[in-house]
């Protein structure tokens, strides 16, 4: 019998303590798992540990702890790296662990680190989130998840625990992956919309707050423009959920998705330019609202 059945409790690392990660391990202590974490940021795993966590210096040493690892990290480059690089938690999992991949990445990269764990034993399920920082924090993310069975069985309390719910989208990696990156095009988009939209009501002297009333009540309205318009309004460019070089990255995976199969996105690939123009400029680091900045000659609220 593994060493794990004789635990009281399901032992689960994080790796990736940022906004996202601590909302999740947190949600994971406060179910009962024995939580384990992992990051580079020194005050991050503070943080995590004065909420009831294990702290371990390295992703190896947190994977000879775990049955369930979460990998919370912005890409696929780091997804790579805190398994597979020096002091990789790869290299200590054990066979009949699981890997639950969360960072927004290539479907063909999915697909690609589920043969690759598959080669030590290891499950992996492919599961992207949406919900953001809210969401983590209250245990109610979505997630895009696909893989096997048998490392869903694994893992399905661990997922339960910090979402509301659980997409099972097939069997084959990459299928959680592609969901992402059509639900991050839609987002990217209508992001691009919403702030060349209040552009426009700028450059021609709407006062923006009535606009803003006016068109969250109207069937022009978005998801994107009731959450993000309001950062405009108050001239908060500070990321208060996503930096703008996340749509850059983002809808850079999806224009490749597309391109490897010759499919054109015409929306996609002109809110690509904008958000790229945006970054160029200076701004990837602020809010994702500051794509606005790019319109000549108007005059922001808060300038």
């Amino acid at each position: 019998m593994s060493h794990w059945r004789n635990k009281m409790r399901k032992s689960v690392g994080v790796i990736g303590l940022g906004a996202m990660g601590q909302g999740v391990a947190r949600n994971l202590i406060q179910a009962g798992f024995e939580v384990y974490g992992c990051d580079v940021r020194e005050e991050s795993v503070a943080a995590f540990v004065a909420s009831g966590g294990k702290a371990c210096v390295t992703p190896a040493a947190l994977g000879a702890q775990c049955e369930v690892v979460v990998v919370l990290v912005v890409n696929a480059e780091q997804t790579d790296k805190v398994l597979f690089g020096d002091a990789g938690a790869a290299q200590k999992l054990r066979p009949g662990s699981v890997v639950v991949a969360a960072a927004t990445a290539a479907p063909a990269y999915a697909i690609a680190l589920g043969k690759r764990l598959a080669e030590l034993g290891v499950g992996l399920i492919d599961s992207p989130v949406s919900g953001g920082v809210i969401g983590a924090a209250n245990g109610t993310l979505s997630l895009l998840t696909s893989g096997p069975d048998t490392a869903y069985e694994a893992c399905s309390d661990v997922l339960e625990a910090i979402s509301s719910k659980v997409y099972r989208l097939g069997a084959a990696h990459g299928l959680g992956s592609k969901v992402k990156l059509i639900n991050q095009l839609l987002v990217g988009v209508q992001c691009a919309a919403a702030a060349e939209a209040m552009a426009l009501g700028l450059r021609e002297g709407v006062d923006p707050d009535q606009l803003y009333e006016v068109i969250t009540h109207s069937a022009g309205n978005s998801w994107a423009f009731t959450d993000r318009v309001p950062h405009i309004l108050q001239g908060q460019y500070t990321p208060a959920q996503t930096a703008l070089d996340i749509f850059v990255k983002d809808l850079g995976l999806v224009l490749e998705a597309a391109r490897a199969s010759k499919f054109l996105l015409p929306l996609a690939s002109t809110a690509y330019q904008m958000f790229a123009t945006a970054s160029a400029a200076g701004f990837g680091q602020e809010d994702d609202t500051a794509v606005i900045k790019t319109f000549p000659g108007i005059t922001l609220p808060g300038a």
